[in-house]
C-alpha cells in the first residue's frame, strides 16, 4: 500500500534527516522533488564514491541556483504547486533566500513547511552547527548509551538523525491530515533534539522507577540477564531475560540449576552472577549460544555486523534487506502496510 500517493513534496537538498524524511515520504508513495546545488556539499562530495545514494531513491531531482532570479522563480512555482516543503538549513536561512514560511502564506496557505534541524528555530544554541552526536548528547540519552566508567558510543546517525528524520515524518503526516480536516497548513519545528528527547519517554519512566540512571544498579547496565557477553570465537550474544518467566527459563536452558530464579532482582547477587554468565558464555562459540537459545522465550539474538544481518534467516524470509550487485545493502521500506479488508482472522474456521 502506497497511503501518500497524490502528495507533492519539495524537498531542498541537505544532509542527513532531511533527506532521509524526504525518503520516507516517498516509500509512502509520495511524489517528492529534490531541489539540488548546482555544486554538491563537502558531505556530498566525500559520499560520491559510485554508490547511489539511497536518500534520492524514489525521488527527482531538479538542480537550481538559489541565486539566480529564473530558477529562484521556478523553486517558488514548484513549491506553491505543491503540499509538503521540507527544508533542512540553518533558522534564518530560507529567509534570507526568500523561501521562508511567509513568502507562501497566501500563494499556498495549506502549505505543510517542514523545517528539519538539530538544535531548534528557537533557544541558544539554534545557530550553532551540530551533528547527530552532539543532539542525542543534549538529549540526555547518550549518557545512557555507556555502562560505568565507559565511554558512551552510539550507532552513527541513527539515534539522532534518523529518528529526527521519523519525527519529522510524523509531523508532516500529521500536518497533512490538518490540511484535510481544516485546510489549513501549518510550519513544523523539527527538532532533532526534541524528538530524542520525546522517544526517550520509556527511558524517562523506567529512571523514575530507579531502574536506571541512578547510584542504585541498574537493570539496563548491571544485571546479569540483560547484557551483551563475548563467546569463545570473539562473537557476542545478548540476553533481555526481564520478565520471571522468561528469566526462569534462561537458566534452565544454561542448566544452571543452583540460582533461585525468584531471587532475579535481589541486585546483590548480580555481579557475581555476571561473572558466573560471562564465564559460561565463554566457553563456546557463538553458533553453539545461538543453537541453545535463538528462537526460543529467553529473550536471545547474536550481536550481528551489518553483512551479517542482511543474511539473516529472519531477516531474508521478511525481505528486510536486499542485497546489490555491487555489494551495498538496501533496507525496505517499513512499516509495512496491508489492507484490513481480506485479512484472515485468526479465530475463523477454516
Amino acid at each position: 500500500m502506497k497511503p501518500l500517493q497524490g502528495i507533492r513534496v519539495v524537498e531542498f537538498e541537505g544532509i542527513g534527516p532531511g533527506p532521509l524524511a524526504g525518503r520516507f515520504l516517498a516509500d509512502m508513495g509520495a511524489s517528492v522533488t529534490v531541489i539540488a546545488r548546482p555544486t554538491p556539499g563537502a558531505v556530498h562530495q566525500r559520499m560520491d564514491t559510485g554508490v547511489v545514494n539511497p536518500l534520492r531513491q524514489g525521488k527527482s531531482v531538479v538542480v537550481l541556483d538559489l541565486k539566480q532570479a529564473a530558477d529562484h522563480a521556478r523553486a517558488v512555482d514548484m513549491v506553491v504547486a505543491s503540499d509538503v516543503l521540507i527544508e533542512g538549513n540553518r533558522p534564518g536561512v530560507m529567509e534570507k533566500l526568500d523561501l521562508g514560511p511567509a513568502v507562501f502564506a497566501s500563494s499556498n496557505p495549506r502549505l505543510v513547511y517542514g523545517r528539519m534541524t538539530g538544535w531548534g528555530q528557537s533557544g541558544p544554541l539554534s545557530a550553532a552547527a551540530g551533528h547527530d552526536l552532539n543532539y542525542v548528547a543534549l538529549s540526555g540519552i547518550l549518557s545512557l548509551s555507556a555502562n560505568r566508567g565507559e565511554l558512551p558510543i552510539l550507532p552513527p546517525t541513527v539515534v539522532g538523525d534518523a529518528v529526527g528524520a521519523l519525527g519529522l515524518a510524523f509531523g508532516i503526516v500529521s500536518a497533512l491530515h490538518r490540511v484535510k480536516e481544516r485546510g489549513e497548513g501549518c510550519v513544523i519545528d523539527g527538532a532533532i533534539v526534541d524528538i530524542v528527547s520525546m522517544l526517550g519517554m520509556l527511558m524517562q519512566w523506567i529512571r523514575a522507577a530507579g531502574q536506571i540512571d541512578g547510584p542504585e544498579p541498574s537493570l539496563f547496565h548491571d544485571s546479569p540477564f540483560y547484557s551483551v557477553y563475548a563467546c569463545a570465537d570473539g562473537g557476542r550474544i545478548t540476553l533481555g531475560a526481564i520478565e520471571p518467566q522468561f528469566y526462569a527459563l534462561l537458566l534452565n536452558k544454561l542448566g544452571i540449576t543452583n540460582v533461585d530464579p525468584q531471587a532475579q532482582y535481589d541486585r546483590s547477587t548480580w555481579p557475581q552472577l555476571r561473572a558466573r554468565f560471562g564465564a559460561l558464555f565463554a566457553t563456546r562459540p557463538r553458533a553453539y549460544w545461538c543453537e541453545l537459545l535463538e528462537g526460543t522465550d529467553v529473550c536471545f539474538a547474536p550481536v550481528l555486523s551489518v553483512a551479517e544481518a542482511a543474511v539473516h534467516p529472519h531477516n531474508v524470509a521478511r525481505g528486510t534487506f536486499k542485497m546489490l550487485d555491487t555489494g551495498a545493502i538496501e533496507v525496505t521500506p517499513a512499516p509495512r502496510l496491508t489492507p484490513l479488508v481480506g485479512q484472515l482472522y485468526a479465530g475463523a474456521p477454516r
